[in-house]
């Protein structure tokens, strides 16, 4: 949670959808908002012990570094440990009183190699390097929508039954996006509405909202709906 002003991942045992333990629900939803839920396995998956360690190693590969902060013996942060040294990526722990069965897995990775940490600056220090070589954070570039192509004649001059106007998309994101804020406010709106009354093709309102929702301009809510945040 310290981490979702900066940009905060979960990585799930199960499928994306799946909350777990349940009392998390409020923290998965503030994920979905402001970062990111990772997950190997297919939608509906509920969480199964066996597949801890898999998501241990989702969870060391995409690190610089992973902080051991209290480990039993046998204690599955030793796993993520472990896939950090086989993926070549540092390893930190937190030592512990050696009284403590809590602290023997700390102490047994500062036995083998592992940085003594007592702050965050141990980690800032060592990875120090690695943070300065890093490529900057690229921002979403502004979203251009195509020109429609001409409408599909009817087939008599006239037009007929079941042909009304054509859904086009304003030249210009920026006419664009003012054209769907008009039309929202604090009460949720569905989706299909703001296509229906822009006049816009389906694909261009999502890829607006997804700019819009980037921006921290727009809520999503379930159902489909969108409202000003």
């Amino acid at each position: 949670m310290g981490a979702l002003e900066t940009g905060s991942i979960a990585v799930v045992a199960g499928g994306v959808d799946v909350v777990y333990p349940a009392e998390n629900q409020g923290l998965y939803d503030a994920l979905v908002r402001q970062g990111a839920v990772v997950a190997e396995l297919p939608l509906g998956t509920e969480p199964q012990a066996r597949h801890f360690p898999h998501r241990n190693r989702i969870i060391s590969g995409m690190s610089l570094g992973v902080v051991v902060v209290e480990a039993a013996a046998r204690s599955g942060s030793l796993i993520t440990a472990r896939f950090a040294l086989e993926q070549g990526r540092e390893v930190f722990a937190v030592p512990g009183s050696p009284l403590d069965p809590r602290s023997r897995g700390c102490n047994d990775l500062l036995r083998n190699g592992a940085t003594l940490t007592e702050s965050a600056a141990d980690v800032l220090s060592q990875l120090a390097p690695q943070l300065q070589s890093a490529e900057p954070v690229r921002t979403v570039p502004p979203v251009t929508i195509p020109a429609p192509p001409p409408p599909i004649p009817s087939p008599a001059s006239g037009g007929g039954p079941g042909w009304g106007p054509a859904a086009t998309d304003p030249v210009g994101d920026e006419a664009a996006v003012e054209m769907i804020l008009e039309r929202l406010g604090p009460t949720p709106v569905a989706v299909d509405e703001l296509v229906r009354q822009c006049q816009m093709s389906a694909a261009a309102v999502a890829t607006l909202l997804l700019e819009l929702e980037l921006a921290g301009q727009v809520e999503r809510h379930p159902g489909n709906l969108v409202s000003l945040r």
